[in-house]
């Protein structure tokens, strides 16, 4: 059960941090929204370039950290799990400054290439960001690989809180200058929130001392070179790199591809402009909260089940690689249901300046829907696959995917009755085919037999059922209150629904929720 309960509470750490982050996420970009409307598309770009470069950081490096780590403390090599961070510290540094300099000095270039030259100011002001980010995860893997999660979701949080108090004031504060300059300001903010996240976690990294100089003390084995290091780093990341850059590659085709295929059928450039700004701002936001559940059970996933592959305990990957697929099933299927359910009160509510527009959003934002359960599991498959030195399974299986989705994106988003849908579309596809083919990769390499009842039909049925009880509930209170306290109430009573619904059909126990954070008051509460 220590095993089990390591990775859930890890799991569960990074689900809660990741919640506020995108909650916080949400404060910065739907304020933006309703006051820069199609001017969100500077920013989006901006972003859209940023995540190529921080994929660099942020994506195989950190699991390589991860894992490296997380091998040799199962040796009892301390000392070789602490210079495999010292090591990869440098290696980010490098990295860092060379992404700065390419997105800074490169601005004017990119944006000419994109089609949005009015988005250079912007792309300068979040290159500084690429400085400091790449080190930052480098703590965190580290950390990560000790599993030990709360450093990252402590840096992660006040990363996030610098960012949206910078960004949103910058934003508003320039306003006045054009809708570039105020989208430039606010991001800006992920500098700032960056030089606090590592501020953070450096703090954390010093009062630990004493416990690393233990730590330290446990050491087996011959010490490693930097080189030796790199090279193993190099061997988990690229591949994982190279996967990862394909999503924020094929996003930025996406804007090329949506705003000029739909000029081509006869919306303006302006009406383009703002199409692309309902599917890039609008609804990615909410779609991209539930996605911080499954991240987290990915990035927790690595570690946990790393050590168990070095020691050969396939009995133990497999009975990880289970609860892990539960977990995302159970986090993911109410998310997608619920904001199916209630698209369109939730867009209403969160962009009253830009009514219409948030109207025009929402079967965009119900296609999408769909894709919540896709990348889901998708994300949990690559985690189990990386963690058992597969790593370029999912990185050619999703190529397969974003080339399925470009083509499906041209063609679509090409049909003025589907418009900025088909990219919406375009996107399921690929994590459909991903998810297929992970699926398969996963149960080719350690022979792992999920109970498809258990996994899949539960948590969807629970689901369902809090579906319907939140749009009775919505339908039911709007007759007596305003639309935005009857969506608000309708969302919370689903959370009780589907806690009671989904332990009792028996996807999860209680003995597992107690593993999980608040777990215990949730029991109490609901008297389960």
């Amino acid at each position: 059960m220590s095993e089990k309960r390591t990775f859930i509470k890890g799991a569960a750490i990074l689900s809660i941090s990741g919640i506020i982050v995108k909650l916080l996420g949400a404060a910065l970009r739907i304020p933006l929204a309703n006051k820069l409307g199609a001017g969100m598309a500077y920013y989006n770009v901006a972003y859209t370039i940023y995540a190529i470069f921080l994929v660099l950081a942020t994506a195989g490096i950190p699991v390589a950290i991860s894992r490296l780590v997380s091998e040799r403390i199962s040796m009892g090599n301390g000392k070789g799990a602490h210079r495999v961070f010292t090591t990869a510290l440098k290696l980010m540094l490098v990295i860092g400054l060379g992404s700065f300099a390419i997105c800074y000095f490169g601005a004017g270039v990119i944006s000419e290439l994109i089609k949005i030259p009015d988005a250079e100011i912007s792309l300068k002001a979040i290159a500084p960001a690429l400085c400091i980010v790449p080190m930052l995860s480098a703590f965190r893997g580290y950390f990560q690989g000790w599993q030990n999660m709360a450093p990252t979701a402590i840096s992660e949080i006040g990363e996030q809180v610098v960012r949206v108090v910078v960004g949103l004031g910058l934003g508003f504060f320039l306003f006045r200058q054009g809708l570039d300059v105020a989208a430039a300001g606010a991001t800006f903010g992920a500098g700032a929130g960056a030089l606090v996240g590592i501020l953070i976690i450096v703090i954390i990294y010093a009062l630990d001392a004493r416990r690393r100089e233990v730590r330290l003390l446990r050491t087996s084995g011959q010490e490693e070179s930097q080189r030796s290091i790199l090279k193993k780093i190099a061997w988990i990341a690229i591949p994982i790199i190279i996967g990862a850059e394909i999503m924020p590659i094929m996003s930025t085709i996406d804007t090329t591809i949506i705003v000029a295929r739909l000029q081509a059928t006869g919306w303006t450039a302006d009406e383009a402009l703002d199409l692309y700004s309902q599917y890039g701002a609008y609804c990615d936001t909410l779609i991209s909260l539930p996605q911080t559940f499954t991240q987290a059970i990915a990035v927790s996933l690595v570690p946990s089940i790393a050590a168990f592959f070095w020691q050969n305990k396939i009995e133990k990957v497999n009975a990880n690689i289970k609860v892990s697929m539960r977990l995302t099933m159970i986090m993911a299927c109410p998310c997608a249901v619920g904001l199916y359910v209630l698209a369109r009160p939730i867009l209403t509510m969160l962009y009253p300046e830009q009514l219409e527009s948030a109207i025009a959003a929402v079967p965009t934002l119900r296609v999408m829907t769909i894709g919540v359960i896709l990348l889901a599991i998708s994300q949990t498959t690559t985690g189990a696959l990386q963690s058992i030195d597969r790593q370029m399974n999912p990185v050619k299986n999703l190529a397969i995917g974003a080339c399925a989705k470009v083509v499906i994106t041209y063609l679509l988003v090409g049909v003025a009755a589907i418009n900025v849908k088909g990219a919406a579309i375009g996107t399921n596809a690929a994590y459909l085919i991903a998810l297929f083919l992970n699926m398969r990769s996963v149960k080719k390499s350690t022979g792992v037999k999920f109970d498809i009842v258990l996994t899949y039909v539960k948590p969807m049925a629970a689901s369902l059922i809090m579906g319907i009880c939140v749009y009775a509930s919505y339908i039911l209170l709007l007759g007596y209150t305003k639309d935005y306290i009857a969506t608000i109430v309708s969302i919370f009573a689903g959370i009780a629904v589907y806690a009671v619904t989904v332990i009792r059909l028996g996807a999860i126990s209680v003995d597992e929720l107690k593993l999980v954070p608040c777990g215990e008051i949730m029991i109490k509460l609901f008297r389960l």
